[in-house]
């Protein structure tokens, strides 16, 4: 089977490939330092041709307005893209419940990628996942000054960017969903709590204050960051995980 993974050379994108490629698949990273670019479709006849599946993971690089025109056009290309080269099943990576969090524009950004994929004329998979572990740090660092980190006490469910990869893998590499695959860690925390935890396994001495308006999650006042019941919950424990990386 092959696969081409849009944003393939990023931290899922890269994962995804290494992964598809040990299960014996034909996986082809595409970005622009593979001469792709999703916005003015350049490479992306090329990359596309003969392919079984393409798997979208690929970011806007802003999170403000700019980020509502960035997937409106790199989805269109790439669904215009997918019809001419007759792909017959297009993936993309969201995050758990985008469609209810309309007080921050990247969500509402995701939401229409999702939207523009789901009336596209390609059969397709949405496989939408909480926040990444590898995501906490740079949401701390910026409300972080050298004495403490302020945060929110919004509940998040995070999950192991490895435990993301693999319900990618399974997911493209099975029969079009025509719907959505829910995915979260396996334990909900409050991101105030989660900071003190990042921090005592780092021996940062920094303390931590919760603090409602601080940093891009204190637009979101309710439970919404954490997965529905039919979610599928991932392996890997947050502390497991901290463990192999502070």
């Amino acid at each position: 089977m092959k696969l081409v993974v849009i944003g393939g050379t990023g931290l899922i994108g890269s994962q995804v490939v290494k992964k598809l490629v040990a299960a014996g698949h034909e996986a082809v990273p595409a970005a622009p330092d593979t001469g792709v670019d999703l916005i003015t479709g350049k490479g992306l006849d090329d990359a596309l041709d003969g392919a079984d599946v393409v798997i979208n993971v690929a970011n806007s690089p802003t999170f403000d307005e700019a980020s509502l025109e960035f997937f409106r056009t790199s989805m269109g290309n790439l669904l215009a893209a997918g019809e001419l080269a007759g792909v017959p099943h297009q993936v993309i990576l969201s995050i758990v419940h985008v469609d209810q969090v309309p007080e921050l524009v990247y969500y509402q950004a995701k939401a229409l990628q999702e939207d523009l994929l789901r009336h596209g004329p390609t059969p397709y998979s949405i496989v939408r996942a909480t926040q990444f572990f590898e995501f906490i740090e740079p949401t701390m660092a910026s409300t972080s000054d050298a004495s403490a980190v302020r945060l929110p006490g919004t509940p998040i469910q995070p999950i192991a960017s490895t435990d993301v990869v693999d319900a990618l893998v399974e997911v493209a590499t099975g029969q079009p969903l025509n719907g959505i695959r829910n995915v979260a860690g396996p334990d909900v925390f409050r991101l105030d709590d989660l900071g003190r935890a990042t921090l005592a396994a780092q021996h940062d001495d920094r303390r931590v204050i919760t603090d409602d308006r601080a940093g891009l999650f204190a637009a979101v006042t309710s439970d919404v960051l954490t997965a529905g019941p039919d979610a599928r919950l991932a392996p890997t424990h947050y502390q497991e995980w901290l463990q192999h990386v502070a």
